[in-house]
């Protein structure tokens, strides 16, 4: 593939004011839910290896209200109740999106090549200055009082830095070995800390990587194909999240265990060391009357509950106090999408869409909102969509994508994207009644679409949102109606999400390629 040349940003763009931050940290909040029917045929606890009926008290996890100390977008759309993905305003006037710069990844290897797949979003960071002068690999770079940095995770297998504004590397990539098919996460206490998990096997055994940013060596490794397993494949498209009052990472692995990993940092930014030394605990179980394993989505945590769901379509409740499950729903089929959850009037509840996988090749995706804490249908939808048996291969159709929750003036909406619905090649995005489940709107897209909707709010409060179709068109739409505002042809297929920092977008590309664009 032809590479593409970085084309400078024409201006600077506006730095996003810092969010506000309360004067004392509110209490986490603790849900205490008596365990139900979890539709679950067993499930057990190991740490570093011993089972345990009860967790120790240093692995409870009741996770803060708000999850970062620094400014940024720190994991797959933005935080614990995967509701994010960007950063500040979008102050827009012309309602417009501009290539600002496109740099290259290295082509790979076939058959993933370079740039990113699914979900492959980014992370962005303003670093702390003390943290930013620790990163001696930054160079010159690390006295940049504002620096703001994108970190990309590539089916090359490596990840990548660059400067937000240029599209300009700030640093060597660090090469992993393996593609990364996932979004990559940082520490949102603004540790130079970061977690890359693996989903293909090329040049050795794939698994969750932690990298130290002074030096960029690696400083733990959770490998994928674990003895405590259900399964052999080891794949980690999920994209954690780092409990930064108990120094704790959680993530779910396609092996079908979901992992806590009390860290035990010790970080100095004076004699510029970090360590950690990992105690694992490991969650297990076997799901009712399915044989299908393996935690693709991303985990959804609010205070002491994570939900998450697995390729048999299993969706579950897990209380972080006890590592038990609270509820177990059977969601009909495979689902990949990460679980969006929201709290009305203090009570959590969650967005889940189906593929049309083990009910293929044509089916119904099924799109749906669960009772936090008991699991209970609130409402549920259904969408005719079209896959395919092969040959080649079996093609899937459905939700892939994350549903976005609105918020502010689409308070009363959410937002799915649908692949392959109703034809083969068709996309659809429906924005439905958050408390019914009814349309307010839909767009038809001519091509499927795998990635995640991601929103962002001029200075007026009004929500827009950016859409990638799989042929590689970004939209930008107004979420109030769906109108569709503008829209750009980028290099490359698009299945990855874009992360959004003030007016500036970030997505990368099939092939070899990662675009800034900038929102006018």
């Amino acid at each position: 593939m032809p590479q593409a040349p970085v084309v400078a940003a024409p201006a600077p763009s506006p730095r996003p004011p810092p969010a506000p931050r309360p004067r004392h940290e509110p209490e986490p909040r603790v849900f205490d839910v008596k365990p139900d029917d979890t539709h679950l045929a067993s499930y057990h606890v190991t740490v570093t290896g011993q089972e345990l009926e009860t967790p120790p008290s240093r692995l409870v996890q009741i996770f803060p209200e708000r999850y970062s100390e620094a400014t940024g977008i720190f994991t797959f759309r933005g935080g614990p109740t995967r509701t994010g993905g960007s950063w500040g305003t979008c102050p827009m006037r012309e309602h417009k999106l501009e290539l600002a710069w496109t740099a290259t990844t290295t082509q790979g290897l076939p058959p993933w090549f370079g740039g990113a797949g699914w979900t492959g979003e980014p992370v962005i960071v303003q670093w702390p200055d003390v943290i930013r002068h620790s990163m001696v690999r930054l160079g010159r770079r690390r006295f940049e009082q504002g620096l703001i940095e994108v970190i990309q995770g590539s089916l090359d297998g490596s990840v990548y830095f660059l400067d937000l504004k240029t599209g300009r590397p700030t640093r060597p990539p660090i090469a992993t070995g393996n593609p990364i098919k996932g979004s990559v996460s940082l520490d949102p206490r603004g540790y130079p800390l970061l977690f890359v998990g693996q989903g293909i096997p090329q040049k050795k055994p794939i698994g969750l990587h932690v990298y130290d940013l002074i030096t960029h060596q690696e400083v733990f490794f959770l490998p994928g194909r674990d003895k405590a397993s259900p399964r052999t494949w080891g794949a980690f498209d999920s994209s954690g999240l780092l409990n930064r009052n108990t120094d704790s990472y959680l993530l779910g692995g396609e092996n079908g265990l979901f992992y806590a990993l009390k860290l035990n940092t010790d970080f100095d930014s004076i004699k510029l060391t970090l360590k950690v030394r990992p105690e694992v605990l490991r969650y297990r179980y076997t799901p009712e009357g399915s044989p299908h394993y393996g935690i693709e989505n991303s985990i959804s945590v609010v205070g002491n509950l994570a939900f998450f769901a697995d390729n048999g379509g299993t969706v579950q409740a897990l209380d972080l106090r006890t590592f038990k499950p609270v509820w177990a729903f059977k969601a009909g089929d495979d689902t990949d999408a990460s679980l969006p959850v929201e709290l009305e009037n203090g009570h959590p509840v969650l967005y889940t869409g189906t593929e049309v996988d083990k009910t293929g090749p044509r089916g119904k995706a099924w799109l749906r909102k669960l009772d936090g804490l008991t699991g209970r249908v609130l409402w549920e939808r259904s969408y005719p969509c079209t896959g395919a048996l092969g040959p080649p291969k079996k093609i899937d159709a459905g939700v892939f994508a994350t549903p976005l929750v609105g918020t502010g003036d689409i308070g009363n909406q959410v937002v799915f994207t649908l692949s392959r619905c109703p034809g083969f090649n068709d996309g659809l995005m429906v924005a439905l009644d958050k408390a019914t489940g009814e349309e307010h709107w839909r767009k038809p897209l001519e091509h499927y679409a795998w990635s995640s909707p991601t929103a962002c709010k001029d200075d007026q409060g009004h929500t827009f949102l950016l859409q990638g179709d799989i042929l590689g068109t970004v939209y930008l739409l107004d979420a109030r109606n769906g109108a569709e505002l503008d829209s750009l042809k980028l290099s490359g297929l698009i299945e990855a999400s874009p992360a959004i920092f003030g007016d500036m977008a970030v997505l990368a590309t099939r092939g070899n390629w990662i675009h800034g664009l900038r929102l006018r």
